[in-house]
């Protein structure tokens, strides 16, 4: 019989850190990792994770500590923030979080002085220089490895409506690439990304993951970057899918309504039902639309096989899962993803920024106009 979920949750969160004179992004990672201690020190120790390198050196991961609720998350990410905006500020830097710096080009970046990141530079070469991506992170606690499995396979059809929801990368290299979520397009170069395949059990999957271990092909299974993953080193479910939320709020809502799709899953998994499992391609049609037009956009209804729009689906979801956000406690959080529908997401409000301050015709300004205003929101009330 499997285990009740502890349904524990976390947020990594990847943040760039920014130049306040030029807006550029400022490769600084080892001065932060060299006052770590100082970064702890800030709010008095709830900098727990400390403060983690990425790929390349203007980006600056942060992770909260595992939480047994959505209001505890709260708390722990609210002071997250707070700490690393206190540390740069003190080195005359600024944070925001967005999935793509809007002007900044990849060419110009520094890669973090690690042996991991230089193997991972030699093993994918310039796609890897390329990505110069930002996302979050969201894990929720699944003990039993058979259903965090059965969960993964189900939960792919929600993914699409998690994207729609977080959508926070409208340029790159200073271009308006006409997509909401511009990161989602550059990761999947990368091997072993996008929406995983099913599997019949934890024992299938293992067996998949031993195999490419085994054949050279990756070290660990830190190295499959799936949409969402059973992690493999904690007992929990990882969702990769979203971009990061440049309002913290936002971003705790997007985990409540996670943990709240798990919780359901689970609850149907105990009276022996389950949530259809779609095929993938099916559901890669989904994300295209969600990637590319965000909540403004429609996607399918696999179950009408018609167009719906995506503002639509987000709430069928949200009704699906509203015992279990009673149950969870977690309502005042989830309030906020009705605002996210009704006003739009950080991709819908950089576009907004962007052409107020004259847009193409005035492109650099406006570009600078973008970076202030993401900065502004990624400390909103911090």
């Amino acid at each position: 019989m499997m285990k009740s979920p502890s349904l524990t949750i976390g947020i990594e969160e990847e943040y760039q850190i920014i130049d306040p004179e030029t807006r550029e992004l400022k490769s600084f990672i080892t001065q932060f990792m060299e006052s770590k201690a100082g970064a702890m020190e800030v709010k008095k120790g709830e900098l727990k994770a400390g403060v983690k390198a990425e790929l390349h050196a203007s980006m600056v991961e942060l992770g909260t500590p595992v939480c047994q609720s959505v209001a505890e998350l709260k708390t722990a990410l609210f002071a997250q923030r707070a700490a690393i905006h206190e540390l740069a500020a003190q080195r005359g830097l600024q944070i925001a979080a967005a999935s793509t710096h809007p002007f900044s080009h990849w060419l110009g970046q520094e890669i973090s002085p690690f042996e991991r990141y230089a193997k991972t530079v030699e093993d994918h070469q310039v796609i890897a220089q390329r990505m110069l991506i930002f996302g979050m992170h969201v894990h929720i606690g699944i003990e039993d490895r058979d259903f965090a499995i059965d969960c993964m396979n189900t939960v792919r059809y929600a993914l699409p409506h998690i994207l729609a929801l977080t959508t926070s990368s409208p340029f790159w290299a200073g271009q308006f690439t006409g997509m909401k979520s511009y990161r989602s397009i550059i990761f999947e170069d990368m091997p072993r990304t996008g929406l995983p395949e099913t599997f019949p059990s934890w024992a299938a999957f293992d067996r998949f993951v031993q195999r490419l271990i085994n054949t050279g092909c990756i070290a660990d299974g830190s190295k499959i970057w799936w949409d969402v993953r059973p992690h493999y080193a904690f007992p929990t479910l990882e969702f990769r899918v979203p971009d990061i939320c440049t309002r913290a709020e936002e971003a705790v809502a997007v985990a409540a309504l996670l943990q709240a799709v798990v919780a359901w899953m689970w609850n149907l998994r105990k009276h022996n039902m389950t949530f259809r499992t779609y095929r993938g391609d099916l559901i890669a049609e989904n994300k295209w639309r969600a990637l590319r037009d965000g909540l403004d956009g429609r996607m399918i209804d696999f179950g009408r096989e018609e167009e719906v729009a995506t503002r639509q689906l987000v709430r069928e979801l949200l009704l699906l899962v509203d015992e279990e956000i009673d149950d969870l406690g977690s309502r005042e959080e989830i309030e906020v993803i009705y605002r996210i529908l009704e006003e739009g997401t950080s991709a819908d409000r950089q576009k907004k920024v962007y052409l107020q301050h004259g847009g193409d015709a005035n492109r650099e300004e406006a570009l600078r106009a973008v970076v202030d205003h993401l900065v502004r929101e990624t400390a909103e009330g911090i």
